[in-house]
């Protein structure tokens, strides 16, 4: 077969195209180091959270059973989780709370002696390196599941914002290095920002009521004992609205953009990436990870391959950064 030559560079013309046989994209796929030398994407420590679940007592490890490998520790055990995390070179974790006691407004979230709290002063003790982020939410806190305090049915949306801003004033004065509003609540950023201006702010700007939540609610004790949160998360079917959310919450002052879950919203990630000069995050929420888990259990798929493609998905959307469960395995991998 006769291949047409293009023509000359030096003439001013940049070469066609050309077909095969003389373009053979596989060349480049033959070994393991030519991949690498030329792979567009890239994971590495540098780019994953780990999210750490604290619980009252002492000694306490126990396991989620909706999310294997995953406990729920007690502070003392959380430092040693943490000081294990960070031998393996994670950088960050994202700390969620479980309290002794919830009540209607969720007032143990901003408790200067709550479980975060107490946390995070520990850590900031103990593993002086590791990057501390909070999650700024009260669902975990109220005895309704819900992420505001009600008025009757309803999430009161202004009222709220007060008891967040508490919250993230209490992370910050113990010790958190960012916070993580993500209870969707109109104008929390804006509010978070005012009380806290020298604090980044990882605003969960575009967060999707989603099913794929339910392994976290079991493991953070936070389903809604009534309805659900589609009248303050986002609508999994709108992805323009996404964009109105993460400039909002720009103009407000939040420091990083975050789209939660991640993998069915890659569509997102990468617009929010192609609009917004500023960190995009994503969450690869707990239902990604147990699912990939099951099936690896049922003998359908291999977990480290699957976790790395769909990780590797999430990076080459846009996201600069994940919040995902698998970051200590990730550790290990690498």
């Amino acid at each position: 077969m006769r291949v047409s030559r293009a023509r000359s560079v030096s003439a001013g013309h940049y070469p066609s195209v050309v077909s095969f046989p003389a373009t053979r994209l596989r060349r480049l796929r033959r070994t393991d180091t030519l991949r690498a030398l030329v792979r567009e994407t890239t994971l590495s420590l540098d780019d994953v959270v780990m999210p750490l679940f604290a619980c009252p007592g002492e000694g306490v490890a126990r396991q989620v059973e909706g999310l294997p490998g995953i406990a729920r520790r007690s502070v003392d055990e959380v430092v040693r989780e943490a000081r294990e995390l960070t031998s393996l070179g994670v950088r960050a974790v994202l700390v969620f709370g479980i309290p002794e006691t919830k009540d209607a407004d969720g007032t143990g979230a901003w408790d200067a002696d709550g479980i975060v709290q107490r946390t995070l002063r520990a850590l900031r003790s103990e593993t002086p390196g590791l990057t501390l982020l909070t999650d700024v939410c009260l669902c975990e806190y109220t005895e309704h599941g819900h992420c505001g305090t009600l008025e009757g049915d309803t999430v009161a949306n202004d009222e709220t914002l007060d008891l967040l801003v508490r919250t993230a004033a209490s992370h910050a004065e113990a010790g958190a290095d960012a916070v993580c509003p993500s209870d969707m609540m109109d104008g929390r950023v804006g509010a978070i920002r005012e009380a806290l201006p020298e604090t980044p702010i990882v605003s969960y700007a575009a967060k999707y009521a989603s099913a794929f939540y339910g392994p976290f609610r079991e493991v953070a004790e936070s389903t809604p004992a009534f309805g659900d949160r589609r009248g303050y998360q986002m609508d999994p079917a709108n992805a323009r609205e996404a964009l109105r959310e993460c400039a909002l919450d720009l103009e407000e002052g939040a420091d990083v953009l975050m789209v939660k879950p991640a993998l069915p919203y890659l569509d997102v990630i990468r617009s929010v990436r192609e609009r917004f000069d500023c960190p995009v995050w994503a969450y690869q929420v707990s239902g990604e990870y147990a699912m990939v888990r099951a099936a690896a259990d049922a003998g359908h798929l291999e977990e480290r391959r699957a976790a790395l493609e769909a990780l590797t998905a999430i990076r080459r959307a846009g996201a600069g950064t994940i919040v995902t469960y698998w970051a200590k395995d990730l550790a290990q991998w690498l």
